[in-house]
């Protein structure tokens, strides 16, 4: 399958901003509906969406509507979606500040449901796209992203990070990946780690910059097939 329509989720304008910057992308002030607080940005290379508001819920209402307005309104369907966004990585797990990672699988941590047919659900682990060979080329780490609705995690959140067999922790990925699996659209999170949010967003930021204009020329000469393990 020729990959030719991506969509890139971020959910913060100073992760989104370099990047629509960088490739040109143009403000689309009709995709969304109005209530939505969202702003998407769309050019020949890809489609992308910045979103301005953090967490689980405005990232499933953007995702769900983009996917819907391009698989139905559109006509012309997403190949791939890349939920692209800083993260905080654990070292137990080799990560480094700026060090990038491409999402194995995505999963909650803080959605606890204590009745037994209800765990998964309340977990919500997606595998994502495979894309070893894709890391190999990006020099990128593969690895889990555990998906919560606060920065800050106590002991209950360790734990179901630790049986997530996080590398990496979000506020986004899991409702992203969710959103993609209604719309069966492919889906992976490219993933740059930093440690305190503030101080290293830029650095992050920077991380994004650098990986997703060549994740843009790859896809536009390669097949999925071709970023998937031989």
């Amino acid at each position: 399958m020729t990959i030719s329509n991506v969509v890139i989720a971020i959910a913060m304008k100073a992760e989104a901003s370099p990047f629509v910057n960088h490739i040109n992308l143009q403000h689309d002030t009709s995709f969304f509906p109005s209530e939505a607080p969202s702003n998407a940005f769309r050019g020949k290379h890809n489609n992308g969406t910045g979103v301005e508001n953090v967490g689980t819920v405005p990232a499933t209402v953007a995702t769900f509507l983009t996917l819907q307005k391009m698989n139905v309104a559109d006509e012309d369907p997403a190949h791939l979606l890349i939920n692209a966004g800083t993260c905080g990585g654990f070292q137990r797990k080799g990560a480094a500040i700026g060090d990038v990672f491409l999402t194995t699988a995505v999963a909650n941590h803080d959605r606890r449901i204590a009745i037994p047919d209800f765990t998964p659900y309340g977990t919500g682990r997606i595998e994502s796209t495979s894309v070893e060979n894709l890391a190999i080329h990006l020099d990128a780490k593969l690895g889990v992203c555990t998906t919560g609705n606060s920065l800050d995690f106590h002991e209950l959140d360790t734990h179901h990070m630790l049986e997530n067999d996080a590398s990496v922790k979000d506020m986004e990925a899991a409702a992203i990946a969710w959103a993609a699996e209604i719309w069966s659209t492919p889906y992976f999170g490219e993933k740059p780690s930093h440690e305190e949010f503030m101080e290293n967003l830029v650095t992050a930021a920077q991380s994004l910059q650098s990986v997703l204009p060549k994740l843009m020329i790859m896809f536009a000469r390669r097949s999925m097939m071709s970023c998937r393990r031989t």
